[in-house]
């Protein structure tokens, strides 16, 4: 492509992260209009489109910040590879590998990175099958929609009992969501386990990001809503916990194909040279709004929005046709 091109940065979507996703794409449209980089920007809000709806929309390359199962994981990256022009993020293959969260542990067992046991649920089972602590999940949903923190055997029971309700009605994305059940990891005495992130683009990792909620877990509303959850970026870790879960990161994304931008999710088990960081799930289209993790981190390195939004749309541009 000569000249300046111009890019369509689409959101929204069909999925429960819709409203975040808006606001994603509405920080990258300032981002690359802020560059001066590109012949013109359009932000377009869209639900389920057609390959027609699509290929209507004006745009040169496409940067689609939808997240959630129909716009990170495949159904928008068929339509995106069948539209023909470069797109930011996934291709559709390994986009349905990443949003399957049981699926990419078994990449990071292959690949040596220890994550927490986990099982699929059936809500057919009245005992948990693993020891309390654990967390129930979807497998194809992210920040963290549909999530259950259970530490007795009483929470357990609701959260099954709220779960298989949701089926009955076919609410929240039922019947079709698949929850799984997974390990908690925690520190000595029963603390809990140190959040940690990891952002990569183009194959680099960014630094680190340790994520201390105010209170309980770091849910959607620590995330997007409120502003007491604490951030350290490059926090203090023991041993080689930075190095280690950074190759990794990288490792996992070249292992599934992942290209161009990702977010891995760790948690740390202890605070001293013997400390495992435990993989949980791998991010394709991460968060851009003013709480995101992977612009934070870009920050850190040097990269602003401007900049780091312009080197994706770069990216797509460069690797389009790439297999």
């Amino acid at each position: 492509m000569g000249g300046k091109q111009s890019v369509l940065v689409l959101g929204g979507g069909p999925d429960s992260e819709r409203e975040v996703s808006i606001k994603s794409a509405r920080f990258i449209a300032q981002a690359l209009t802020a560059s001066g980089t590109f012949a013109g920007v359009r932000n377009e809000t869209i639900d389920k489109v057609t390959g027609d709806h699509l290929k209507a929309l004006p745009g040169d390359v496409i940067f689609p910040a939808l997240h959630g199962g129909w716009g990170e994981g495949g159904p928008l990256q068929d339509l995106l590879e069948a539209d023909g022009r470069p797109f930011v993020g996934c291709r559709a293959q390994a986009a349905r590998h990443a949003m399957d969260k049981i699926a990419t542990k078994f990449t990071a067992v292959t690949l040596g990175i220890p994550t927490p046991a986990c099982r699929v649920l059936d809500v057919r089972d009245e005992a948990c099958p693993l020891a309390f602590p654990v967390i129930i999940k979807p497998v194809h949903e992210g920040s963290t929609v549909g999530l259950f923190v259970c530490t007795t055997a009483g929470e357990w029971a609701r959260a099954v009992g709220t779960i298989r309700e949701e089926a009955r009605r076919g609410a929240s994305g039922y019947p079709g969501r698949v929850s799984m059940i997974e390990a908690c990891a925690s520190r000595p005495g029963g603390k809990k386990a140190r959040e940690l992130t990891v952002g990569i683009i183009d194959g680099e990792p960014l630094p680190v990001i340790e994520i201390t909620p105010a209170e309980g877990l770091y849910d959607y509303e620590a995330k997007y809503t409120r502003n007491d959850t604490r951030y350290v970026v490059a926090p203090n870790l023991p041993g080689e916990v930075t190095k280690t879960i950074q190759a990794q990161t990288a490792a996992l994304a070249q292992a599934m194909g992942v290209r161009h931008l990702a977010r891995a999710d760790f948690m740390l088990d202890g605070d001293g040279p013997g400390a495992t960081a435990w993989f949980l799930e791998i991010n394709t289209i991460p968060g851009f709004t003013d709480h995101s993790l992977v612009p934070m981190a870009a920050r850190h390195a040097g990269m602003d929005m401007p900049v780091l939004c312009g080197r994706l749309v770069e990216m797509a541009v460069r690797d389009h046709g790439r297999v």
